[in-house]
């Protein structure tokens, strides 16, 4: 297990590197800069780039890019004067964290329930109900099931804030937004693995055994239908925690999404670079993390782990 660990930790720090790298020249790349309005003059334009170092060819910009970075100097933003980058993201990220959380709950939650309720009921209205409930939280789109809830629940009916963020009411609608999704793949996922172990050997064997219906469904049936959700979990606790773009700009959340896409638009180098490395890094070690909590889960991994070792 050890020697896998190594392994995945070396992938992680080689997918971190080739990220950096292919994110500094493409941004660079992109038609425009950081100094593109066309009310700066073309002298203030060759002052700004010959301060920030944009004179200079690409591979030297990198190494210098690259030196800051070993150093954890990752810049300092174009559009928020005399902020640094990391200044940037501690202060976005908790928002973002936060709303990612309880939208990762409230879809794995509900999720699991629905997913649960469906395989159970395999072919009457219950299933039905929850299989068309999976169907339209993967088809529709966060923004616009956000739209929706702005404005029934706010604008219409009056129960809930539309937008800002600034006590537990407001989590409300962007939560069910950003985790409606999560749930209803959550939920698809569940139903099918369930109905998939529910002919395998240890639940017959179980069975001939003579435990309860209740019994087999919860520490066999489940526990082993779970696992594929697991091993999904990475990509969506990244995406969730990293804050939804399109959602934090449409509730006004003051998460790092927002900053994200101000950068772009910006072409703020700096912001653009640290935002994404931030990205990626939790993204790598998240999948990195279910894959552990996967070994932990499944004993037969961590056999495979040993016998590899």
């Amino acid at each position: 297990m050890g020697k896998y660990l190594f392994k995945r930790i070396l992938i992680c720090i080689a997918t971190i590197f080739v990220m950096i790298t292919i994110t500094f020249f493409l941004i660079r790349l992109m038609p425009g800069g950081p100094f593109s309005d066309p009310k700066i003059s073309e002298e203030v334009k060759e002052r700004l780039n010959s301060y920030y170092g944009y004179d200079q060819p690409m591979i030297v910009q990198y190494g210098k890019y690259m030196a800051n970075f070993f150093r954890g100097d990752l810049g300092y933003s174009m559009k928020y004067v005399n902020r640094s980058v990391v200044n940037i993201i501690a202060q976005g990220f908790p928002y973002s964290l936060d709303i990612g959380l309880r939208a990762l709950v409230f879809g794995l939650s509900f999720g699991l329930v629905l997913g649960i309720l469906s395989a159970l009921n395999r072919g009457n209205k219950i299933d039905i109900m929850c299989v068309i409930i999976s169907i339209i939280g993967t088809s529709v789109p966060d923004f616009i099931v956000g739209t929706i809830l702005q404005y029934f629940f706010g604008y219409k009916w009056g129960l809930l804030p539309v937008a800002q963020y600034k006590g537990l009411s407001y989590t409300v609608m962007p939560m069910i937004a950003m985790g409606l999704a999560t749930m209803a793949g959550i939920s698809r996922t569940m139903r099918a693995t369930m109905l998939e172990v529910v002919n395998q050997d240890y639940i017959k064997t179980a069975k001939s055994k003579g435990l309860t219906g209740v019994r087999i469904t919860v520490k066999h049936q489940i526990r082993n239908a779970i696992m594929p959700i697991v091993t999904g979990l990475g990509p969506q606790v990244a995406g969730l925690f990293t804050g939804t773009f399109v959602i934090e700009a449409l509730f006004a959340i003051p998460g790092i999404g927002k900053y994200y896409v101000d950068a772009v638009k910006n072409s703020d180098y700096s912001l653009v670079m640290g935002l994404t490395l931030f990205y990626g890094v939790f993204l790598v070690f998240s999948n990195m993390v279910v894959d552990i909590l996967y070994g932990v889960i499944d004993p037969r991994v961590r056999v495979v782990g040993k016998a590899g070792d």
